[in-house]
This record gives C-alpha cells, structure tokens and sequence, in this order.
C-alpha cells in the first residue's frame, strides 16, 4: 500500500538557517501520524513545507503519488491537503460565519464537510456565529481555523498543535474529531507538545530532534522506549 503523502530526504531553511536537515516520513490513507518533539525542533517547519508555504532546498514531498513541491500553497490545497495551523490564524474583522465561508470548497459533489455539519459539530462557533472573529478567545479562535480547515474537505490534515489552548472537554472534542476523520479514511498529521494526547490517537509517531527525526515507530513501541522519551521528549511515558 503507497503512501498518500511522502516525504523523503527534505532540507528547508529559514533564510540562511537549516532547519530541516534530510527529514523523510510518511502517512498512509486513514492514518493518524503524529509528529512529537520539543518546541524549536522543526515541526511547525515541516508542516509549512509540506502545505507550500516554505520552500525546500533538497529532497521530495509526494502527495498521493505526485510530487508538490514546486506548486503554490493554494494548488496543494485544492489538491486535498488541508492545513489548521498553530495559534491563533482567524481575519479579526470578519464574523465567524464569514471565516467560514470564505473556506468552503465548491466541488461538482456534495462535500462531506459543510457549514451545517461544522455547525453541528461546533456548536461554540455556532453560538457565535455573527461574532468578530478577533473577539473570541484563543481556545475559540483554536477551533475556528480547524473547522476552517475541514470545508475544505481535505484528504490530508495538517494539524498543527491543535489542542494547545483548549480547556479539556474541547481538547476531548478535537480527539473526538480526529477518530471520526480515520474512520471517514481520512489522514491526519498531528503536531503536539501534549505526548500522551497524541499518542492515544496515532498509528504511527516520529520524533523531532534538531531538524531530523529520531524516532520513528507505533505508540507502544515509544511507550517502550523509555530513554527515547525522556532524553528527546522530556517526560516519561
């Protein structure tokens, strides 16, 4: 079974720093892969290379057997990757609903991710629906780049901390949502700082040190690795 996104051998630098150094790792249709690691070590970078938004020097991004790395972020989207990025990325003046809309994709087929099912699903965004976007609190705000995301229907979601701010019955809500994604086939690349968040919903986890991965294997072979965990992830699990 061919990987719906691979990438193999990447260098991505921010100007004249090397951040990435030869990253390759791969995600399969329905997985749940995470990405762990402690802050500074390339995550974010990688997850912005592979939507487009930081070009790479050296190595491949193949998504779905075809390589993306030469396309602009808004090709890569329309090709089924979806990005819900790390902090707070909504437009402050526009209303939620209008955050919203702006996203919706507009295929020849009925979408499996509407604004009705967002609606349904986030009920906090829709209480506030004609609210200002820039309003809301971070947690709020958290959830509206997800459900962003999501109408665009993307086969692949890029999800970059998407916990980080949420109190636990919204953290609960984002698991909860990324179990359904695997069973509607999808795949998700999450990014956490929360280890053991991550690792009761992932298939597969790599561990990023310093712009190379460290670790690369299922959850209950980390749990295993005791010395793995600490050294590179600074708690035991």
């Amino acid at each position: 079974m061919s990987a719906l996104l691979e990438v193999r051998d990447v260098h991505t630098f921010y100007g004249l720093g090397h951040v990435l150094h030869g990253v390759s790792l791969q995600a399969r249709e329905g997985q749940v892969v995470a990405v762990l690691g402690r802050n500074g070590m390339g995550k974010t970078t990688l997850v912005h290379t592979i939507a487009g938004l930081i070009p790479y020097r050296q190595g491949a991004v193949r998504y779905d057997e075809e390589a993306i790395g030469n396309l602009a972020p808004w090709r890569i989207a329309a090709k089924g990757i979806g990005l819900a990025p790390q902090g707070h990325r909504v437009f402050p003046s526009l209303s939620v609903a209008e955050n919203l809309e702006v996203a919706v994709a507009r295929p020849a087929y009925e979408p499996p991710w509407t604004i009705d099912r967002v609606r349904q699903t986030f009920p906090i965004l829709d209480a506030r629906w004609r609210q200002r976007a820039g309003t809301l609190s971070g947690g709020q705000q958290q959830i509206l780049t997800i459900a962003r995301a999501l109408l665009g229907s993307p086969r692949l979601l890029l999800m970059d901390e998407p916990s980080e701010g949420l109190d636990p019955s919204r953290s609960r809500l984002i698991a909860d949502l990324i179990g359904e994604l695997r069973h509607e086939g999808r795949t998700v690349l999450l990014v956490e700082q929360r280890v053991e968040f991550a690792l009761a919903l992932a298939d597969w986890v790599y561990i990023f040190s310093r712009g190379t991965v460290v670790f690369s294997g299922t959850p209950d072979l980390l749990r295993q690795s005791h010395d793995v965990s600490q050294t590179h992830l600074g708690v035991g699990i």
